[in-house]
């Protein structure tokens, strides 16, 4: 079972990385929902299996780089909030927080999109703009417990840097419980960024995506199941992996 977590995560990966390079330039079309190829055609008469190689990158990529980017602003964001003397610095900085949670990540999703228009660009900067108030709490949280341990609070009495006291000794102590999140949080930003491909948010209708293969092949589910059933597996297939992993990777490290 030790090596399931990475077996479900390196086959989409790989699938979505290394796909697009097995596609030809200009594949035939046949009849819609078809079982004349590997696994049949789709509901435009495209090849599934090249639509499946093909459509990893925009849902995975995105994933990402939406998380990446919500770590990069809401940890700093935090640290600093929990770091900063006068409450006032933490009122200011994390009650807006408060608001934005409030809103619906999906209703947030669709508004922010249809502002800014389609583009995966936008999906990456809504998809990370949803996570970052989530980022930031957790960061808060987790910074206020460093601070408040005997041994910072004499690193700050033998006149140890800020950068010493609130970024090396925070950071480090707070590593385990942002990895203890990062699945989680990388789980979650496929899920937007499938649900928004799912809704014709940053990406055309008839791209080749695994989420728009769910969403427009469904209506010939039982003519061609495996045009919605291969793509629905990869994404629960990353997802289930990359919690896998980290949760090995967290029980290793308690261990060591």
């Amino acid at each position: 079972m030790r090596g399931v977590g990475w077996l479900l995560v390196l086959v989409p990966l790989v699938l979505a990385l290394l796909g697009p390079l097995f596609v030809p330039d200009d594949p035939a079309r046949g009849a819609p929902f078809t079982g004349n190829s590997v696994l049949g055609t789709d509901f435009v008469g495209r090849d599934v299996w090249h639509q499946v190689l093909s459509g990893g990158q925009a849902v995975v990529l995105v994933a990402v780089l939406a998380t990446v980017c919500s770590y990069a602003l809401g940890v700093p964001w935090g640290v600093v909030a929990a770091m900063s003397r006068p409450r006032v610095v933490d009122e200011v900085l994390m009650r807006p927080l408060d608001l934005l949670l409030a809103v619906p990540s999906l209703l947030v999703l669709i508004l922010v999109a249809a502002l800014a228009g389609p583009g995966l660009p936008v999906l990456v900067g809504v998809v990370a703009l949803v996570n970052f108030p989530d980022v930031a709490r957790i960061s808060r949280a987790a910074a206020l417990e460093v601070a408040g341990r005997p041994a910072l609070e004499a690193m700050r009495l033998q006149g140890e840097t800020w950068w010493r006291t609130s970024i090396v000794y925070t950071g480090r102590s707070m590593l385990r419980t942002l990895a203890a999140d990062l699945g989680v949080r990388v789980t979650g930003a496929l899920y937007l960024v499938a649900s928004a491909s799912f809704l014709g948010v940053g990406v055309a209708p008839d791209a080749a995506d695994w989420a728009v293969m769910v969403d427009r092949n469904r209506v010939g589910l039982f003519l061609q199941p495996w045009a919605v059933v291969v793509p629905a597996l990869l994404i629960v297939a990353l997802s289930v992996g990359l919690n896998l992993v980290f949760d090995r990777a967290l029980r290793t490290g308690a261990r060591t």
